[in-house]
């Protein structure tokens, strides 16, 4: 977790929640919820996943977080 002043919480909440809110990560979130439902309804246990967009699957937090084991410094998105 970020050590930050309650001036910078104040920024980076705003600047998070601009982001989150843009055309592109809204896509991807309803797209998310449908998956995850459609998943759920089917059966299937979705714990400790996250769906990746780029492979279109759901694959493990750590796998989706850290990009596949490339890191996410080269991440272009």
């Amino acid at each position: 977790m970020q050590k930050l002043s309650a001036e910078a919480k104040v920024k980076k909440a705003k600047r998070d929640k601009q982001y989150a809110m843009t055309p592109s990560r809204r896509a991807k979130k309803a797209e998310n919820q449908r998956l995850r439902r459609k998943y759920l309804k089917k059966g299937f246990s979705l714990a400790g996943l996250d769906y990746d967009h780029e492979d279109k699957k759901f694959e493990s937090v750590k796998r989706h977080r850290g990009n596949d084991g490339n890191g996410t410094k080269t991440e272009t998105t």
